[in-house]
């Protein structure tokens, strides 16, 4: 990032205390920054400490204290990246809507760089309706979400809508600098979340996937120009993704399966990341089944095995990546399943490792080559792990 002018667009939320850090970060790895504020932000963070922190005066208004102009159409043409983080409810709603009313907005509807907006408010607000139609209308603009992220929020709630860690969105700015495009035009299938087998109208069985592992490859394939195919199980978040990835909704393991048959043989690289289920029960009830005193038996009959079935249909052109969740003998079962399934690598998870598995925002891996080749990753965000698996592929 040495030498780029990245122009940061604090708006007034309490997340925008964690600016300081990214400030820090983008300017330790040689980026210019220049911070713009909405205003209200100014309640949040100080104007001062990000002057001194960027190197740079900071922007709030459209005249400075001296009565001279802040010329918004000048910063916005000599950014090369803007991203606005915290991207609150209320900045989000205007920038879809051609709202312009303080040196922040008017930046933004001036630039002609790619935009980020990194969105953060409490859940019940990220998930409304309107905040979501709002974030999908401007990633229809070709603006690039960095999508909120699960955990505890200033109203003392947990779940979705805390603006994504400093390092996160560093991360994604330097991905954005790096892209060379070097899939474009290649197709990529992939996998993620959980499967239910219906017991009966009621209940399931299912397993704890929450397919963040599925999204964050989906974005790093994505980052580097390939289309992508990406079939989520059930429970997955609905998050606003680029253009080119295309969401399809499946619950069953059995609908997975028709799924990925549709799309395999039009796929240069298909990853598998989903947790689909081994068994189904044989028959679902038609009504709610009765609470017994003595018991519940349930007859379990086998799923098909995709990852295997695609395996016995690859050809030698494609790539197929397979994942392994274990909780002993890890390396072992991993590679009697990448020979097993035909496959190319696979992805080692093991519940042993603290930080790794179902539901966290961290990954710890190992990765089995076909060639023989391993290489262990340490803790790193799944999108990490999923960068790395990316630059994996493109050296394959």
């Amino acid at each position: 990032m040495k030498g780029k002018r990245i122009l940061l667009g604090i708006s007034g939320g309490i997340a925008a205390y964690k600016c300081c850090t990214l400030v820090r970060l983008l300017v330790k790895q040689g980026a210019s920054v220049q911070v713009l504020m909405t205003p209200d932000a100014a309640d949040f963070v100080s104007p001062l400490t990000l002057s001194v922190l960027s190197k740079n005066p900071v922007h709030a208004n459209f005249k400075n204290n001296n009565h001279e102009w802040n010329n918004h159409v000048e910063l916005a043409l000599n950014a090369d990246l803007m991203i606005i983080a915290p991207a609150t409810a209320n900045t989000i709603g205007k920038m879809a809507h051609g709202i312009c009313d303080n040196l922040l907005l008017a930046t933004y509807f001036s630039a002609k760089c790619t935009v980020m907006f990194a969105p953060a408010m409490d859940l019940d607000m990220h998930a409304h309706k309107a905040i979501q139609n709002n974030i999908n209308t401007l990633t229809g603009y070709g603006n690039y979400i960095i999508p909120a992220e699960s955990g505890e929020l200033a109203s003392g709630l947990s779940g979705t809508g805390r603006m994504a860690e400093p390092e996160t969105i560093a991360a994604h700015i330097e991905s954005y600098f790096k892209k060379k495009n070097t899939l474009k035009g290649k197709q990529v299938l992939i996998t993620a979340g959980p499967t239910y087998e219906a017991i009966d109208p009621v209940r399931f069985i299912g397993n704890h996937s929450t397919g963040k592992m599925g999204l964050s490859l989906a974005t790093a394939f994505a980052e580097e120009g390939a289309n992508v195919v990406l079939i989520c199980g059930p429970g997955v978040q609905q998050i606003a993704l680029p253009k080119n990835i295309t969401r399809i909704d499946v619950v069953a393991a059995a609908q997975m399966h028709e799924a990925c048959l549709k799309h395999f043989k039009q796929s240069d690289i298909t990853v598998m990341s989903a947790a689909v289920a081994d068994y189904r029960p044989a028959e679902m009830a038609s009504s709610k089944i009765k609470k017994k005193s003595n018991g519940l038996d349930l007859t379990l009959v086998k799923n098909p095995d995709i990852l295997h079935d695609l395996g016995t249909k690859k050809s030698a052109k494609q790539l197929l990546i397979g994942f392994a969740l274990e909780t002993d003998n890890e390396r072992q079962h991993a590679a009697e399943k990448l020979k097993r399934k035909n496959l190319d690598m696979i992805v080692l998870n093991s519940l042993n490792d603290k930080g790794a598995g179902f539901g966290t925002d961290t990954n710890k891996v190992t990765l089995l080559f076909k060639s023989k080749r391993t290489k262990a990753l340490p803790l790193m965000s799944k999108l990490d792990v999923a960068t790395e698996i990316v630059k994996e592929v493109i050296s394959m």
